[in-house]
């Protein structure tokens, strides 16, 4: 796929310009967004990758439109267990209902930015290491077994990060919430405040969550190209869908098992295709693997969507989903 320079300058400067503005027009009037507000967001944002996506398809051809398309849902789906994740952080810290869309957009931001540089690091292993594929396939493979076996994280078992505790033992922080802002003075003294502390913890835990999603979407396209704009537009919407669906992601009682399903189907791509194109010497003498398969992207798309759709219907009309639900009444 033959990417202008200029295409990909427009395109990191609009997101750049479109995350900074959205930070700065957070930060001037925090409030809880409304469900309107939610609705009318991730309809333009899923319209706006869509539209992308067929773009995509119609400029570049089916299997680059068919690679956005797979590569925007694997990050999507990934996006969507990381609010588990997010909504047990807020709770942690207590935060109020109208900081948390700042704290959430900034943390964003910092995920951005941190999967900027994976992908570029991804990139020139992927062109000068054919055999970085076998490290990607079975890291992807060994945390599709941990997920399943761990499933859905509970709010007991999350601990906070290192560099956290480490702030908190090395820095004063305050009590009292003072806005959205990051540090304030106290008998001048300055403090971090506690809002310091949560955009610290989210940007930690995304950049751990980075560490699976830059793998596995390298598993659905090598086009570093489609590898930014999908986590770009599955990033973009992420917010919106935090206050959206709140109690329902609680219901998806098996998002976890699904997704570790996609990890290992797209952790063995990635090592049949290493296979395929092997060069290491210990392995078939250095020669390419021929009865090692590509598996095509149009299937790789359908086991997505199969594994979403699956995933969805057997969490919602599953007894601990109903049983949630019954308590949530």
């Amino acid at each position: 796929m033959d990417v202008a320079p200029w295409i990909w300058e427009v395109t990191i400067g609009a997101t750049i310009v479109f995350f900074i503005f959205d930070v700065w027009h957070m930060r001037r009037n925090p409030h809880e967004p409304t469900m309107r507000e939610c609705l009318a967001a991730l309809t333009f944002y899923v319209g706006a990758a869509v539209v992308f996506g067929l773009g995509v398809w119609f400029l570049a051809g089916g299997q680059y439109g068919g690679e956005f398309f797979a590569g925007w849902l694997t990050e999507y789906s990934l996006s969507i267990d990381n609010l588990f994740i997010f909504i047990i952080i807020m709770g942690k810290f207590a935060v109020p209902r109208e900081y948390q869309q700042t704290a959430l957009m900034i943390g964003i931001v910092l995920a951005l930015v941190m999967r900027g540089i994976f992908i570029a690091v991804g990139a020139a292993a992927i062109n000068e290491f054919s055999w970085v594929f076998y490290l990607f396939g079975a890291f992807l493979v060994l945390t599709a077994l941990n997920l399943a076996r761990e499933g859905h994280e509970e709010e007991q078992g999350y601990d906070e990060p290192r560099l956290v505790r480490w702030v908190r033992r090395h820095m004063a922080v305050a009590e009292e919430w003072n806005g959205v802002k990051f540090f304030t003075r106290e008998g001048g003294k300055r403090l971090a405040t506690p809002m310091f502390l949560v955009v610290l913890t989210l940007g930690v835990t995304d950049l751990l969550f980075a560490l699976d999603s830059i793998p596995a979407i390298y598993g659905l396209t090598e086009e570093p190209y489609l590898v930014l704009t999908a986590n770009v537009f599955a990033l973009m919407g992420l917010r919106q869908l935090y206050f959206l669906i709140g109690g329902l992601l609680q219901r998806l009682v098996y998002l976890s098992y699904g997704l570790a399903f996609l990890l290992l189907f797209i952790g063995v791509k990635l090592i049949l295709h290493a296979m395929h194109e092997n060069e290491l010497p210990f392995i078939n003498g250095g020669e390419h693997v021929d009865w090692a398969p590509d598996i095509p992207i149009w299937l790789s798309l359908v086991v997505i969507l199969g594994t979403l759709v699956i995933t969805a219907v057997a969490s919602l009309m599953s007894d601990k989903s109903k049983a949630q639900r019954g308590q949530g009444g």
